[in-house]
């Protein structure tokens, strides 16, 4: 086989394998799935994880800044930029940990 010919080969069984996976498909429905156990389960839990994320992550982050800021003061200038660095992050990583799991509770509390 030349290379012309494995690349038709290939290609049509891409082609084949794609049409297959995406074209042929079935409905199917499930009634009352929300009301089962599985789906409140999982919405309890969704709600409950970010709520106390939404705790957590403030007391850690304010920890962490604590700790780096203490760790800060008894270092050179050089490594003061590196502990400065990581009190930034601290900061920000919290404000996103807390913007997250408030946003995922919103959504939650909509579709959920």
């Amino acid at each position: 086989m030349n290379q012309k010919q494995k690349f038709k080969k290939i290609f049509r069984t891409v082609f084949w394998t794609i049409q297959i996976l995406f074209l042929n498909t079935q409905n199917a429905f499930a009634d009352k799935v929300g009301d089962s156990k599985l789906a409140t389960g999982t919405e309890a839990l969704i709600t409950d994880v970010t709520t106390w994320l939404m705790l957590i992550a403030p007391i850690v982050g304010g920890l962490l800044v604590i700790y780096f800021f203490i760790r800060r003061s008894g270092s050179d200038e050089q490594d003061q930029k590196r502990w400065n660095n990581r009190i930034t992050t601290a900061i920000v990583s919290t404000i996103g940990a807390v913007l997250g799991s408030a946003i995922i509770n919103l959504i939650a509390g909509y579709y959920l």
